[in-house]
């Protein structure tokens, strides 16, 4: 099944060696004048207290299952590049993206081969403008003309992909796809940790550059990529910068402080 929540936990338990002989057991096989509850009683009702049974545990005591230290509060978010297959990048025709990933969605069930195509998505990015003097925020794609699909990509996989109506071909040399790497999954997926720290407010930066200018992104999934200033936009404080993506230059909206120069 296509899906884009992701889960992939392996979790360990810890046996013991041998196992306790349970309390009723042990009762059954002990001679009489050795059975483990002889005497026990009288002892309790002299003393007032209840004997220790081996069977009954307090809840706090339940070792591994009652921990106040906090670990178990930690956040933990996995890793798409850890997910079942690999991610290649799909050159689409701009602005069919969702029309191509509906396509190739429907071909995969249709064609049951969701047991190796697992999902597919469209980069997404929240950006501010200013509409009508107000501030909105909106979603944009982060590369028009391009797809992520993870998958198992063999001929019959490749071939079904492909094919499918809107897709122009994969990313890579010749007809090899090349997939992602690590750093490149989690840096245009944005992996995040919830709770996490809040971005430190940003003091307004001045204006240092110019319309074709070379600049190198500094953070965000375009870290440590080039590229050259399109457009500047002084009112809100970006600018538009044509990045080489898989081959291909992409314009891509930047904050000033989101880029330095070369």
């Amino acid at each position: 099944m296509i899906g884009v929540t992701v889960t992939q936990n392996e979790t360990n338990s810890n046996l013991g060696d041998d196992p306790a002989l349970d309390p009723v057991e042990a009762a059954a096989s002990a001679p009489p004048d050795q059975s483990p509850a002889a005497g026990t009683s009288e002892t309790a009702a002299a003393s007032g207290t209840a004997p220790d049974s081996p069977g009954l545990v307090e809840p706090e005591a339940e070792a591994g299952y009652l921990d106040d230290d906090g670990d178990d509060d930690e956040p933990f978010v996995l890793s798409p590049y850890d997910q079942p297959g690999r991610w290649f990048v799909v050159h689409t025709y701009a602005g069919y993206e969702n029309k191509v990933k509906s396509n190739l969605h429907s071909r995969a069930v249709s064609m049951n081969m969701e047991d190796r195509i697992y999902e597919v998505v469209i980069p997404m990015e929240d950006v501010v403008e200013f509409k009508n003097g107000k501030k909105v925020v909106v979603q944009k794609k982060v590369f028009p003309g391009y797809l992520l699909c993870r998958c198992e990509l063999d001929d019959d996989s490749w071939s079904v992909i492909r094919n499918t109506p809107g897709v122009t071909g994969f990313v890579g040399p010749g007809t090899k796809p090349t997939p992602l790497s690590r750093r490149e999954v989690e840096g245009i997926l944005q992996v995040k940790v919830e709770g996490g720290e809040a971005p430190s407010k940003r003091s307004r930066p001045r204006l240092e550059h110019e319309v074709g200018e070379t600049v190198r992104v500094k953070e965000g999934p375009f870290a440590d990529f080039s590229g050259q200033i399109a457009e500047i936009n002084e009112d809100q404080l970006k600018l538009k910068v044509l990045v080489n993506i898989f081959g291909r230059e992409t314009p891509v909206e930047l904050e000033f402080s989101q880029v330095a120069k070369l």
